[in-house]
């Protein structure tokens, strides 16, 4: 077999193939002969069938067979012997249409590769970036406690409502007279208090059970058009919203109660052995979550500025024909106009990819298994705590990150995610980093 490379520019090349009888012929020949032991046809005893029979039957199958395994084989072990860096994956040029297929016949075959530009960085301290440090404000601090004491409260029944109660009420709706509406929507549904609007919102209050609304405008009440079909039980998204009054009539009243600040909370919220037992501790804690939780949000915020001030910074071409049929081949199902909206963003986070493999490599920054491991249980761990804010155990987090590592997507996914975490720790030493302080809600408008 002779393999050669022939480079059209510094972005694009074509390996040619050329494999001759010798490459596979004994391979076939003991492969046919094996298969000869095995086939049965009328006429003849089991294993006796001649050899120009079972080359006509199993030849050409077992042949295309072997030249593609010649030609996986050959491609990407030239491609790794040579240290050629290339983008996407090798195109074939022929698909082998034009042969006859014959055991004895020459093979050649090209393939187009896209070849990964050179890649040359120039961070240093005259790169200046800002480096938000996001502060704990009272509002922020007293929302986040609001939450948890309700996330831990209890459901109780009070005499009269308020604001933030959800009310269990029959609605009957009404004609343009404020009668009731022969046929009209009788139903009983669930309303909330905090949802409804101005002035609407004041005629739920201070209700007691079996009190009546009359002639609620429930239309002008609820500006969410999803909210009302949902309180009004209408499942068909085309059906229409009545636009009619309402009388309302109180069956019960539903109020989350905030949990006590005590120590059966604490113990809840942060588990018996964190040591919290009184206020102050406890909103210490919560102070210091908030504020690892915004340092993560500063750290989101300066990496995609890294990213974007990065891929400005370097001049990087692609072989963009190349990679643009590359993708077409691995997304038949994407068409021409979509790739070309989308074809931007995939070059700008490929370009980026190349700036940080260049980092890893020039830097030696290594990357092992205890990185993406730990990286996959914080991972993990995060997602938990959004649907149940009870820690789970190290031991339990440690069997849901080995099962979650044993997917290749998730696995990889993980790697990227240390990759770029490590290349963002070492630019952070690099390029100058200018500190400013900002309060939360002002970070949140800024990171919009």
């Amino acid at each position: 077999m002779r393999i050669t490379r022939n480079n059209i520019d510094d972005l694009n090349a074509v390996i040619s193939l050329l494999i001759k009888a010798d490459d596979y012929q004994e391979k076939i020949e003991k492969a046919l002969k094996e298969k000869a032991k095995k086939t049965k046809l009328p006429g003849y005893r089991s294993g006796m069938v001649p050899m120009a029979q079972i080359k006509r039957m199993y030849g050409k199958n077992m042949l295309v067979e072997e030249i593609n395994k010649i030609l996986s084989e050959a491609v990407n072990n030239y491609i790794k012997q040579n240290d050629i860096e290339i983008l996407g994956q090798p195109l074939p040029v022929h698909n082998g249409s034009e042969f006859a297929w014959e055991i004895g016949e020459e093979f050649t075959f090209d393939y187009e590769i896209g070849l990964a530009p050179l890649v040359r960085i120039d961070f240093n301290a005259s790169d200046v970036l800002t480096q938000y440090v996001i502060k704990v404000d009272e509002e922020t601090l007293t929302a986040r406690i609001k939450n948890l004491r309700r996330s831990y409260g209890k459901m109780t029944q009070p005499e009269t409502s308020i604001d933030g109660d959800v009310l269990l009420v029959d609605f009957t709706q009404l004609d343009n007279n404020n009668s009731v509406l022969e046929n009209g929507l009788n139903l009983t549904s669930t309303l909330r208090v905090d949802i409804i609007t101005e002035p609407y919102k004041n005629q739920l209050i201070n209700l007691k059970r079996e009190d009546v609304v009359t002639s609620f405008d429930l239309v002008s009440a609820v500006a969410d058009e999803v909210q009302l079909r949902k309180i009004l039980k209408l499942d068909d998204a085309n059906a229409i919203i009545p636009q009619s009054n309402f009388n309302i009539t109180i069956k019960n009243i539903n109020r989350l109660e905030e949990s006590d600040l005590d120590i059966n909370f604490y113990n809840k919220v942060f588990g018996e052995d964190a040591g919290v037992s009184t206020e102050a501790e406890f909103r210490e804690k919560i102070t210091a979550e908030l504020e690892g939780m915004m340092t993560q949000d500063a750290d989101r915020k300066l990496a995609a500025d890294f990213y974007k001030h990065g891929n400005a910074k370097i001049d990087l071409q692609l072989p963009d024909d190349f990679l643009k049929r590359w993708l077409k081949s691995v997304n038949k199902e994407v068409g021409d106009e979509d790739l070309e909206k989308g074809y931007a963003d995939f070059a700008t986070n490929l370009k980026w990819t190349l700036v940080e493999n260049k980092i890893i490599a020039d830097n030696k920054i290594g990357i092992n298994y205890q990185d993406v491991f730990a990286a996959a249980k914080q991972r993990l761990d995060a997602q938990f705590k959004m649907y149940n804010p009870t820690p789970i155990t190290d031991e339990q987090l440690t069997e849901y990150a080995t099962q979650y590592l044993k997917e290749n997507a998730n696995a990889n996914q993980v790697f990227d995610e240390v990759k770029s975490t490590k290349v963002f720790e070492y630019l952070k030493t690099v390029i100058t980093l200018n500190k400013k302080e900002i309060n939360f809600n002002d970070f949140k408008e800024l990171a919009n």
